[in-house]
């Protein structure tokens, strides 16, 4: 199985793993706020299924040449998920599971030639149509976990932490000026270079699950341990994402 064929699959298993903990809240807890500051869980369901849209957006313009954004606007983006928000539980299930069966059809759509197109993401960030599927699993992934609905960090899968680790390390803060010069090494002996080039390195240790928590932005990097040229032996400030 080809690695976009595997990133179908692990995007088709974590929307249920999802769906099935989504579906046991009512439309109370759907209306509760999540781990993201200012978001009820209805904000994030909403967000994820927009977000399913927007990528199955970028997958039909690899496939036919037509470019189709990702959102209308920024604006567009925003007031759509505030408008679903507020929906029972019963519509924003319905409404991941449609969104989810979108994506999934236009993924499998894509020609095996056609996955090194390069399309445009939001904010200018571009990237191959192959990899349009790992960036559906991020979403799901790091979103169930700020639903608060007992899914956290220690439940991700490890091959997923280990990529997205990479991933960080690798894209996200690589070559960033206002990243420091970062070593990120895991308790497994995994290690990653990331941050500026230049400049003194501080090393930040811990578990896989730290490192990523810290790294996204879902926990405070306490477990960690920082030697180097941070500050105090304090953890530097990473941008968000």
């Amino acid at each position: 199985m080809s690695d976009f064929a595997s990133d179908i699959a692990a995007v088709r298993a974590a929307t249920d793993r999802l769906l099935a903990g989504a579906g046991a809240l009512d439309d109370a807890g759907a209306a509760a706020p999540s781990l993201l500051p200012g978001w009820t869980r209805g904000h994030v369901f909403a967000h994820i299924a927009r977000n399913a849209d927007a990528i199955t957006n970028l997958l039909t313009w690899a496939r036919t040449d037509v470019k189709t954004p990702m959102y209308a606007s920024p604006e567009a983006r925003d007031a759509d998920i505030e408008r679903d928000s507020a929906r029972p539980l019963a519509a924003h299930l319905d409404d991941l599971r449609a969104s989810a069966d979108r994506f999934d059809a236009a993924a499998e759509a894509l020609p095996e030639e056609r996955r090194e197109y390069v399309v445009e993401m939001r904010n200018g960030v571009t990237d191959q149509a192959a990899r349009l599927p790992y960036r559906r699993l991020v979403e799901v992934e790091l979103h169930h976990v700020d639903l608060g609905i007992g899914y956290g960090l220690d439940d991700l899968p490890a091959a997923f932490v280990t990529r997205e680790i990479a991933f960080m390390a690798g894209v996200k803060l690589a070559g960033r000026a206002e990243v420091p010069a970062l070593r990120l090494t895991a308790s497994d002996g995994s290690s990653w270079r990331t941050g500026r080039e230049d400049g003194d390195v501080t090393t930040v240790t811990g578990s896989p699950t730290d490192l990523l928590g810290w790294l996204v932005g879902r926990a405070d990097g306490a477990g960690l341990e920082v030697r180097g040229a941070s500050s105090g032996a304090l953890l530097p400030a990473l941008p968000p994402l």
